[in-house]
């Protein structure tokens, strides 16, 4: 099958993408381990397995395009000093998801390429229902304060 040349560097820009988001949260699954928040870990660890099926959907369409996956452009991690700075840190990953999502699903559509346009759309959603959980949380968060405990029993569900 063709692989548009530009659809295929969205692709692969995504797949970086998502390869350092996973990056971003597993670092921020094990600091919360350090820090002795089992919740807040497992929370995060979710996160990164989310992201993750987000990669090998790429990766699957990248190879059905015959196109070898090749993420390789990570971001440098940032995981933050404390829960807010990581829910703030992780927004900016989030909101650049969305933004990156919404330019490739224009284009695919432009293109008529139908698969690609479902998968962009499909990743599009999923991140903009993290970025609206985010800032769910980042605003819980401003208004109980910061007691990692509270917090997750209130606002994460944990």
């Amino acid at each position: 099958m063709y692989a548009n040349p530009r659809l295929a560097g969205y692709l692969t820009q995504a797949l970086d993408h998502e390869f350092s988001v996973v990056q971003q949260y597993l670092t921020q699954a094990c600091l919360c381990e350090l820090w002795g928040e089992a919740g807040l870990a497992a929370y995060f660890r979710r996160e990164a397995n989310e992201e993750q099926s987000h990669a090998a959907k790429l990766i699957c369409h990248l190879l059905s395009l015959g196109q070898a996956p090749n993420g390789t452009r990570l971001r440098p991690v940032r995981p933050g000093r404390d829960l807010r700075e990581m829910l703030l840190l992780d927004r900016v990953l989030e909101m650049d998801a969305v933004l990156l999502y919404q330019d490739a699903l224009h284009y695919a559509q432009r293109c008529r390429d139908d698969g690609a346009a479902a998968l962009f759309a499909e990743l599009l959603a999923d991140e903009q229902g993290h970025l609206a959980e985010l800032d769910r949380m980042l605003a819980d968060l401003a208004e109980k304060g910061c007691d990692p405990a509270r917090f997750l029993e209130e606002v994460c569900h944990v």
